[in-house]
């Protein structure tokens, strides 16, 4: 009897010893916020599925943008190739979530960095500064500041701050119009029921870069705010380190002027120089 104890103490023993090295084996894929390194099979990223020019998912599956392509960029510099990344959607309101929950490894998604942020998730980067400016209409010579708004109906999509930012700071006679979507205001914008559209310059010009609207419009160039896009990683992670190295080479190759180029180009976006790694421009 005694002897079937121990069998059965050591049985059990042996079981739980396997039970655990498989499941540390498991958790080496890559996929789960971990340190990356090229040692799984996968990488997850999170990145916008509706921003054209910036993160945008077509309607075969595939995957375009500036963002995209930095994402890329940086994933192959931690050992992954193209096709071993997994697209995670990140909207802005999910992104703190998806990192700390582990269900992405890194985001970029026009992901500003800011303090409140910060305490949440740790950033690379900046990899890119934006800044809060109007699109308007290519033949509209009225609004050449911000103060030419005053009186202008200013559109921006439901829930944002920043055509509320206009007409508390520099225009308060402009008059704001709430859409659904950036595409909704692009349209009010052609058609004359709005004069001027705010967000991000950055994502004004993926719009704008868009074949059906080439030519149409005009960025103010009025530079409201400084934007700076960081990749986010969960806090304390390793990748933050290795992710810089790799954005880093990114600008001495001249991989970020092309994608610049790429995405922005056909809406004649002034883009700035590219950011020095680990300086946030407030």
């Amino acid at each position: 009897m005694n002897r079937s104890k121990v069998s059965k103490a050591t049985l059990a023993a042996a079981a739980a010893v396997a039970l655990a090295l498989s499941a540390g084996a498991c958790g080496d894929d890559g996929g789960n916020g971990g340190g990356g390194g090229g040692d799984g099979d996968k990488i997850t990223v999170g990145i916008k599925f509706d921003q054209p020019g910036l993160g945008l998912k077509t309607p075969d599956g595939t995957y375009t943008g500036f963002d995209v392509d930095v994402a890329t960029y940086v994933a192959k510099e931690l050992g992954y190739e193209p096709g071993d990344i997994e697209w995670k959607e990140a909207k802005s309101a999910d992104r703190e979530t998806l990192l700390q929950r582990g269900d992405v490894d890194f985001i970029a998604a026009t992901y500003s960095i800011n303090d409140e942020r910060a305490e949440k998730v740790d950033f690379a980067g900046p990899y890119l500064l934006a800044h809060q400016d109007v699109l308007i209409r290519a033949d509209d010579d009225t609004i050449k500041t911000p103060a030419d708004l005053n009186k202008k109906k200013l559109c921006s999509v439901t829930g944002s701050t920043s055509a509320q930012n206009v007409k508390t700071k520099l225009a308060p006679q402009a008059q704001l119009q709430e859409y659904g979507g950036y595409s909704e205001c692009l349209t009010g914008l052609e058609n004359k029921a709005v004069d001027a559209l705010t967000t991000d310059d950055s994502i004004l010009a993926g719009y704008a870069a868009q074949d059906q609207f080439k030519g149409k419009f005009k960025l103010g160039g009025f530079k409201m705010s400084n934007e700076n896009y960081g990749i986010g990683v969960q806090k304390g992670s390793d990748l933050k380190g290795k992710i810089n190295t790799a954005l880093e080479k990114m600008v001495e190759d001249g991989s970020w002027e092309t994608y610049v180029k790429k995405n922005f180009g056909p809406a004649d976006y002034q883009n700035e120089p590219a950011p020095e790694i680990g300086v946030v421009v407030k």
